[in-house]
């Protein structure tokens, strides 16, 4: 708590007149408070270099993102593969400006099918089992799971799926023994291991989380400001100190993005019809 409210605070210093404002909205994958922690240093980063003044805009949803970035009152968001092709689907002003390296040091990531080690479970040809999903436009909820099981000869139309938002109140849905299974981040999934979750399936890499600009309200010199001062951060070297302060999601650099990146996501989406709810 008190590294966020150092943050704050600084983001609230009196700064020039002409200060450009940037509303941020990161995608809400884990709690309020663990979100912030971990975009604080980015947009102290952002002020620090550029000028800009970064103004958060917190949902509690994938859907409100989209539709605030469609009516132009977000400037800059953080969304992962299926959020972006779906909110480009439906505007065209929507550009990805940089991924965000993993761990491994690679643009690129897995969704994971998780349960408890104690469990025995197995995946082929299950039925009517409880599976707990994170949001309807997360890539690793419906889309993902779905994709996994299917390659075991199971299906969630044949299991009792619901959403319950985000990736950590999946994890925790699963130890607590509510759900049987469970989709989400791989890298989520992993810091739960002490209590037992383990992973059962993950899919193929796909184009790790990004920012993504509003052309509408971002000018294209603007868009180029924040994709060269990211992609010209260096993890190894220079800026290790600085990128240690970052969320554990972003620290490790980025690298340039484009469109065509996301032809993986595209592909696995096909013509998949995702529902908006549960089935029970």
């Amino acid at each position: 708590m008190r590294s966020i409210f150092f943050w704050m605070i600084f983001l609230l210093l009196p700064c020039p007149l002409q200060a450009r404002t940037i509303v941020f909205a990161p995608l809400p994958m884990e709690s309020r408070e663990t979100v912030l922690k971990q975009f604080m240093p980015l947009a102290f980063y952002l002020k620090q270099t550029l000028g800009y003044e970064v103004q958060f805009d917190y949902s509690d949803n994938y859907a409100q993102i989209l539709e605030k970035f469609r009516q132009g009152k977000v400037d800059l968001a953080y969304l992962g593969p299926l959020p972006y092709v779906s909110l480009r689907s439906i505007d065209e002003h929507a550009v990805p400006l940089v991924h965000f390296n993993e761990a491994s040091g690679r643009p690129l990531y897995t969704c994971s099918i998780v349960a408890l080690a104690d469990a025995d479970f197995t995946l082929v040809n299950m039925e009517k089992r409880k599976v707990a999903l994170t949001q309807p436009l997360s890539t690793c909820g419906f889309l993902s799971t779905n994709g996994l099981l299917r390659k075991q000869g199971s299906s969630l139309a044949g299991n009792l799926y619901r959403y319950v938002s985000k990736h950590d109140e999946v994890a925790m849905a699963v130890v607590r023994g509510e759900y049987d299974i469970g989709g989400l981040k791989t890298a989520i999934a992993e810091k739960y291991g002490h209590l037992g979750l383990i992973v059962l399936a993950r899919t193929s890499p796909l184009p790790s989380f990004g920012l993504i600009g509003n052309g509408a309200t971002l000018s294209a010199e603007e868009q180029g400001a924040i994709r060269d001062a990211l992609t010209h951060l260096d993890p190894a070297g220079r800026d290790k100190a600085l990128l240690e302060t970052w969320g554990a999601n972003i620290r490790h650099g980025a690298v340039p993005a484009r469109d065509d990146d996301y032809a993986p996501v595209r592909e696995l989406l096909g013509d998949t019809l995702i529902p908006e709810t549960g089935n029970f």
